[in-house]
């Protein structure tokens, strides 16, 4: 029984356990994903954190790898305990640094190495975890940036924290947690390594938070900065800039709404930056900004529709950038002098970057990625002068059938006309077949075509002859910062329609079989499963992840209360209003759907006590519900091996309520 606590021993389990055996490589050795793409700067290697399963009882492991794109050869740079990740050359490609965990797992600091990866060498420790590093333009330091042991992790990191200080390891188990709001650990501060003398030093933030940093030239350092180290304090951040050779802080930028991923260009006279509508820190898709650093005058760059969720220079003249527009995901480059574009790669059949696209320019032109599709693994790719030439695949299956379903792009008009777009995964059977609805998360973010190993068990329900709906309702990325907007005080609300006509449309169309449908996500979309099975009772099933049921509640317990407190656009210190209208478990009592929530114990983003909410109130009111929390798991249940339980327990839901029997 997919219900029971310990459902090792079902055939479901042992289904669910070989595909993801096969799907990862276990125990073959095999990199399977790759991440933080980089370049030699003369373009003739590449390097990339790959993702390797040992086996499935535990997460995967990272490897910094290395790839000439001459002779294909695949290499790796020798590996300690933990995982090694974020490699970077510098800019004359004769070291490389990276980081990695390998003294203390969940503790990553800084490793040097030759520019063949070879004689790692550990760098001086900082007090903190390094999230992100940079080589100055000269190639003489390394910017790097520190959560502090303890500090807020974004949605997409697991929505919990970074691990404990050292120290609290040898405390007692009974000890208690003290939270003060305002303990010196909980910051993201910046530090400089001097890398000839190894000389590490931090810059003077106090009071200062910082989200993201970039090199500004070799004197100068921009940073996305805020006066709290709050997660919630990331959406009222600005763009400071902090002069090395003294002087004051100079707020640079203030966006309308929030911003993401800043470039300083090679010299310093150009900051580049994405302005956008952010329901998620580091989840950015919007417009280009190119700010001059003597002066602070901002360009609004037009990309011809383009969400830009990238960019990066390939010289001073150069900048490119990747994003996507409806359907297509697209690279291009600007010419910062004139402000024109250049187009330089589009494509509905693949799409790259994990969260969101992201690139690695290359100096001669062109650019590096890992593409992916529904129906391709991720791969290595050279994308130049418009062709796209994989380099090398990342697909460890053995198990090569026939591929028995297929994604396609849908569209539909919403009830007051405006046209909505989706994805639509339907296995090769005639007539209508059961549909999940798979809700994204944010709500601002998209569902793309996507590789199935990213999908929480798309690849299962076809085979079992079950389709999967993956709308972008307004309020999605993709359609520019109005559409993205309409979000914005009505969470809910129209957007409820918008996921609704999308089922009336595949029901018309004869794909879905009205009295089979079903509906989950994770985060805003296990929000609105929760929601609009309040709404509407022509669901046979639900499966919220990591739900809001209550917006008074999730304001007090939630790392991030800025976010309903901006997307509601209500009081959580009123009654009444959308706090109270828009909130699942006001609302349990016109439930008819049987409803199964997967949450994380240790999820701050969306607090566990949130599924519990929802979960008592549909008991108190007869209807079937179970809940599945699990102990050492965050926000979205991403890890190995809660995976493959939850994969189970979510496809097996649907297919007991479905009425499809295991063959």
């Amino acid at each position: 029984m997919i219900t029971d606590r310990d459902i090792r021993h079902t055939e479901l389990y042992g289904k669910v356990c070989d595909y993801f055996l096969d799907l990862n490589g276990v125990g073959r050795n095999a990199i399977v994903d790759a991440a933080d793409i980089t370049a030699t700067s003369d373009g003739r290697r590449v390097a990339f954190t790959g993702t390797l399963h040992e086996d499935l009882a535990r997460a995967p492991v990272t490897r910094v790898c290395l790839l000439d794109l001459g002779t294909r050869e695949l290499t790796r740079v020798a590996p300690g305990n933990g995982s090694d990740r974020l490699p970077r050359w510098s800019p004359d490609s004769t070291r490389l640094a990276f980081i990695s965990d390998r003294a203390q797992p969940g503790n990553f600091q800084l490793y040097l190495a030759d520019g063949d990866g070879g004689d790692v060498r550990a760098a001086p420790a900082v007090d903190g975890i390094i999230e992100a590093l940079q080589w100055s333009p000269d190639g003489q330091r390394i910017l790097l940036l520190v959560a502090g042991f303890g500090a807020d992790l974004a949605g997409c990191q697991g929505g919990s924290t970074t691990i404990g200080q050292p120290q609290d390891e040898q405390l007692p188990p009974w000890m208690p947690s003290v939270d003060t709001g305002d303990a010196a650990n909980l910051w993201r501060r910046l530090f400089v390594l001097r890398v000839d003398g190894l000389e590490m030093s931090a810059l003077p933030t106090d009071g200062i938070n910082c989200w993201e940093a970039t090199w500004v030239g070799d004197g100068r350092i921009a940073a996305v900065t805020s006066r709290s180290h709050s997660e919630g304090s990331w959406y009222r951040a600005q763009l400071t800039s902090f002069d090395l050779r003294g002087g004051e802080l100079q707020v640079l930028f203030t966006p309308s709404d929030q911003m993401g991923v800043p470039a300083g260009s090679p010299a310093g006279r150009t900051i580049a930056l994405i302005e956008a509508v952010c329901s998620d820190r580091l989840i950015v898709a919007g417009e280009l900004r190119l700010i001059d650093a003597a002066t602070g005058k901002v360009r609004k760059i037009d990309t011809a529709g383009v969400d830009v969720t990238h960019v990066a220079w390939r010289s001073e003249r150069h900048l490119m950038f990747a994003g996507h527009r409806a359907f297509e995901t697209v690279i291009g480059e600007v010419d910062v002098e004139t402000g024109t574009i250049t187009e330089q790669w589009v494509s509905i059949e693949r799409t790259f970057g994990n969260w969101y696209p992201v690139m690695w320019p290359l100096a001669s032109g062109g650019c590096v990625v890992v593409g992916e599709a529904y129906e391709v693994a991720p791969e290595l790719v050279l994308i130049r002068d418009g062709r796209y030439e994989v380099v090398l695949s990342l697909d460890a299956r053995q198990k090569r059938e026939p591929t028995k379903a297929h994604i396609a792009p849908v569209r539909w008009r919403a009830r007051d006309g405006l046209e909505i777009h989706g994805w639509l995964v339907k296995p090769e059977i005639d007539g209508p077949v059961p549909v999940v609805m798979d809700i994204h998360g944010g709500p601002v973010w998209s569902h793309r075509n996507r590789w199935q190993g990213r999908l929480r068990g798309t690849k299962l329900f076809t085979d079992y002859g079950i389709a999967v709906f993956y709308p972008n309702p307004r309020g999605s990325s993709a359609r520019g910062l109005d559409f993205a907007r309409q979000v914005a005080g009505d969470m809910g609300g129209e957007d409820t329609y918008d996921y609704l006509t999308g089922l009336d449309a595949l029901v018309e169309s004869g794909v879905a079989d009205p009295k089979r449908l079903g509906v989950t996500g994770i985060s805003y979309g296990g929000f609105m499963s929760a929601w609009l099975i309040t709404q509407d009772t022509r669901f046979a099933a639900a499966a919220p992840i990591s739900c809001v049921s209550n917006w008074y509640s999730q304001h007090r317990t939630s790392q991030i209360p800025h976010f309903d407190a901006m997307f509601l656009k209500g009081s959580p210190d009123q009654p009444g209003g959308l706090y109270f209208e828009r909130s699942p478990a006001m609302f349990a009592s016109r439930v008819r759907t049987p409803t199964l929530q997967l949450t994380g114990a240790l999820d701050q983003n969306t607090p566990p006590t949130q599924a519990l909410e929802f979960h008592r109130s549909l008991l108190e009111h007869g209807v079937e519900s179970v809940l599945v929390t699990y102990p050492t798991a965050g926000h979205g249940i991403r890890s190995f091996p809660e995976v493959l339980d939850a994969t189970t327990r979510y496809v097996g839901w649907f297919l007991k309520h479905f009425g499809v029997t295991l063959e």
